[in-house]
């Protein structure tokens, strides 16, 4: 495009596209559109983006090679689109031009080649794969012995040429390096190689690996319409895998190393661990410079837009223990079901989601940190986690603990109970905070002074003041006097079996709201001794 100064009027100007159009055939159902870019044309990095276009839609905007293309130059990178053929016009356009990034003396876009693959119907995909997967079982089975002593004599071959030469080289080359070539940027290309290879991506589950291609069929192209949040990692989209399962996709920020620490570690937490209250991870897909997470889909959401700032229907005080239950019984296992167990380190309510019966499950687990050795109490580590949520012992002294996540569930605790957020600077300077505010009451014995507007006269008396000292043992200001989460867990339940025998006392007439004695259906140890029970408990949930 860059024909000359677009200010000198003999020279075209250079705000305007190029656009192909090839002609396609109108029966077929969907195309891949594979784009082959390679900038030979800038002379710095960061120097030239442009937008590109399929089909009058927006594809990519703001393209920087230098950046997706591992921040070189004249390296070749492609990128791969889907394209149903919805309207069966039977043509494809490609375009390319600057974008509003460009400064007014760099207008220019470039593009090397364009790819265009159908993709057959899925029934008929599906049918030949299983073709495949028979046939391919028979040829295994008649060639797997003769490949197994073609490998085995290819090894040796190669062992003894390696042992020859070693044995030939002159010592003056003993010293030698080489530089190895430049990597080619493709599908293929893993940025966990690159970025860190001494990194816990050897750790990976490789089985979790899913082709960018199923990625965009289960997104329609990360279509913007799928959106369903976004966070510092990137954006998450539902989509819909060809077997029918519902997902949530978290797509980072392209070329982005910000956040590849957090890609790793979600990987290999979720990888290893499986509990009801913990959201499982589907797979992964690292090609093209992507760090894309594939989760279990959860219908209704983050815990946080069903108490404030959403149109969402109330929930009830047992449902809210219900989340709460859910939750400690997930945070409980990380603690205490694994070998070394798991800190979660960014506990809050919008990490909490909730499927289609509101059952809670605890997510994102990028922050995560393995917990102490047999011999170890605490985990020296860089300060992370979320303002307002954080074990202010933990930010002190650096040093993390299991009671770190005790410290920020008790903040979420008071989420559920007030319905507000953690830190609210519109309020007045003494309610900002929202532990410090609720806390105040707490030890006051006035904690119905900061309750949810539409819970009042709806939660058991008892029931209310034992939340409010769960809450308060939580949010003690060192580690050592917090309880553990299993201990948590043993109170909230007891909360609720406070709240179920008042309301079967209001149902059978008698209506004293806590002034008589409640019977509990089972005995509830009292924390300090209830560790064992609770642990067993949540190892046989686990499963």
């Amino acid at each position: 495009m860059d024909k000359g100064n677009s200010s000198n009027s003999s020279s075209p100007s250079n705000s305007f596209n190029i656009t192909w159009t090839f002609p396609v055939s109108s029966s077929i159902h969907g195309y891949l559109v594979r784009l082959h870019f390679c900038d030979i044309v800038s002379k710095a990095l960061n120097e030239l983006y442009f937008d590109v276009y399929i089909n009058s839609y927006s594809a990519c905007k703001d393209l920087d090679l230098s950046a997706v293309a591992g921040f070189t130059l004249a390296s070749p990178y492609y990128m791969d689109f889907i394209v149903m053929n919805s309207n069966n016009s039977g043509r494809i356009q490609v375009s390319v031009g600057p974008s509003e990034r460009s400064l007014a003396w760099k207008s220019n876009a470039i593009l090397n080649g364009v790819e265009i693959l159908n993709i057959r119907g899925l029934v008929s995909f599906q049918r030949e794969e299983k073709r495949k997967k028979y046939l391919s079982v028979v040829l295994v089975s008649v060639l797997g012995s003769l490949l197994l002593i073609c490998v085995l004599i290819m090894l040796i071959v190669v062992m003894l040429r390696c042992r020859r030469q070693k044995k030939e080289r002159p010592a003056s080359q003993e010293t030698v390096t080489w530089s190895p070539l430049p990597v080619f940027r493709g599908s293929s290309y893993s940025r966990l190689t690159e970025l860190s290879s001494a990194s816990p991506a050897t750790n990976l589950n490789l089985r979790l690996k899913i082709p960018f291609f199923e990625i965009l069929l289960a997104t329609n192209n990360f279509n913007e319409n799928a959106q369903i949040g976004s966070g510092g990692f990137g954006k998450v989209y539902k989509g819909v895998l060809r077997d029918g399962t519902k997902v949530a996709v978290k797509r980072g920020v392209r070329g982005s190393q910000q956040g590849l620490g957090e890609f790793q570690t979600e990987i290999v937490v979720l990888s290893k661990i499986r509990h009801r209250h913990l959201v499982s991870l589907i797979g992964y897909c690292e090609e093209q410079s992507e760090m894309i997470l594939v989760y279990e889909f959860m219908e209704k959401g983050p815990l946080r837009e069903h108490l404030y700032g959403s149109n969402h229907p109330c929930l009830s005080w047992k449902q809210r223990l219900e989340i709460c239950i859910g939750s400690a019984r997930g945070l409980h296992y990380l603690h205490t079901g694994c070998a070394q167990g798991i800190i979660h380190r960014d506990v809050k309510s919008s990490n909490i989601l909730l499927d289609e019966n509101y059952t809670a499950k605890v997510a994102d687990f990028g922050l995560s940190k393995l917990g102490s050795q047999m011999n170890q109490t605490h985990v020296s580590t860089g300060v992370k986690g979320s303002f307002g949520y954080l074990d202010p012992e933990y930010f002190k002294t650096q040093q993390l603990t299991d009671k770190s996540d005790v410290y920020s569930f008790g903040v979420v605790l008071l989420e559920v109970l007030c319905a507000r957020p953690v830190i609210d600077q519109s309020l007045p300077w003494e309610q900002v905070n929202l532990a410090e505010w609720a806390m105040l009451w707490q030890k006051k014995g006035q904690i119905e002074r900061v309750i949810d507007p539409s819970l009042k006269g709806k939660i058991d008396r008892r029931s209310l003041r034992k939340f409010g000292e769960t809450v308060e043992k939580c949010l003690a200001q060192y580690g050592i006097d917090r309880p553990a989460m299993g201990d948590v867990l043993w109170n909230l339940e007891y909360v609720l079996q406070l709240h179920e025998k008042a309301m079967q006392r209001e149902l059978s007439g008698d209506g004293t709201n806590g002034s008589s004695h409640v019977a509990s259906p089972r005995v509830i140890q009292d924390p300090s001794s209830s560790m064992t029970a609770g642990r067993n408990d949540i190892m046989a949930e686990a499963n």
